[in-house]
């Protein structure tokens, strides 16, 4: 291509030069950041959260646009058939990861097609009974389950979702068999444990708390290998009873795959300062979600474990979703 090697040079040197002063303007303007999700969910309340920090720190507005749909599959789309600039990124839920394992038509590869950029928060769910089940640990409950094959039920926000998989990975890995109760979400799923229709179900902090409160529900452990700090004394499933047991309701920070190595970094790095700020956790607990923070390689590592971790949990259960 150059027959010339101080053509060669100027070339390389007019491309360092380049990617310096990219390095040092960007953002030079507004950042879309993707929500794929409704208005006013817990992954909008995130974003939102996350995005005014952003904004502060790189002087430049990071703007939230949701495009539900699909499951999240649509307004990821977007994100990676936009322009690899960095003005583009999106956010991504769990459920997404779940969505990749049991879809056979998915528009995108999580792991190809995009660059993660940080785990954003951690969402434990609490394996919760109705009082009138009398174990008092998990422990104790596996065992009441194990007696009595298919007789005792489990609701869940709906097939597939993580509070499904959450009692799919309990009866693989207690080797105990239960009925399966799908609600289209998980409100309804509690309405009927509060009423005994339903004897437990892996439910948010947020939705039970108030029931636990009043002794209505009772909490037997968190899915999480970590226990959250809203409920510091309640025991992990992995401590309790299944080690290894988790299931964690996360959301992350996504960019399309070629996005520019410097605006990586420098959207990391205020992702991580914003997650740290004082006043995000109070925000974020207002879900039942703890702020995290991770570098691109971790959070990249982290979605190919759930990934492999869900499709061992979706096979064992001969979970199917066209």
């Amino acid at each position: 291509m150059f027959k010339n090697k101080y053509l060669y040079t100027s070339f390389v040197i007019t491309l360092c030069l380049a990617g310096a002063a990219y390095a040092q303007t960007y953002p030079t303007r507004p950042i879309r950041f993707i929500v794929p999700f409704q208005p006013g969910a817990g992954t909008d309340i995130t974003a939102r959260t996350v995005a005014g920090k952003m904004s502060e720190l790189l002087g430049q507005q990071v703007v939230v646009d949701n495009r539900p749909g699909a499951s999240g599959n649509i307004g990821l789309e977007l994100v990676v058939r936009a322009p690899a600039d960095g003005y583009t990124i999106g956010l991504i839920s769990a459920t997404v990861t779940v969505n990749s394992v049991l879809q056979k038509r998915m528009p995108f590869d999580i792991t190809r097609d995009f660059a993660a950029v940080s785990q954003l928060t951690s969402q434990p769910y609490c394996l919760t009974v109705h009082p009138g089940i009398p174990s008092k640990t998990a422990r104790d409950f596996i065992e009441l389950v194990r007696a009595k094959p298919n007789f005792y039920t489990y609701g869940s926000s709906g097939t597939g979702g993580l509070s499904h998989l959450a009692g799919a990975m309990l009866a693989s890995m207690a080797k105990v068999s239960w009925i399966h109760v799908p609600y289209k979400g998980g409100a309804p799923g509690i309405t009927d444990m509060l009423g005994g229709q339903i004897n437990s179900q892996f439910a948010t902090i947020i939705g039970t708390q108030a029931h636990v409160k009043a002794g209505k529900l009772r909490w037997l452990a968190v899915s999480t290998l970590k226990r959250s700090s809203a409920v510091p004394d309640l025991p992990t499933m992995s401590e309790a009873a299944l080690p290894g047991f988790d299931v964690n309701g996360w959301y992350g920070m996504l960019a399309p795959a070629a996005i520019p190595k410097t605006a990586l970094e420098k959207l990391s790095r205020a992702t991580l300062d914003a997650l740290k700020a004082p006043d995000v956790g109070p925000r974020f607990a207002a879900d039942g979600s703890e702020p995290v923070g991770s570098s691109p390689d971790d959070f990249a590592a982290h979605i190919k474990r759930e990934i492999a971790k869900y499709a061992k949990v979706t096979k064992d259960a001969g979970m199917k979703i066209d």
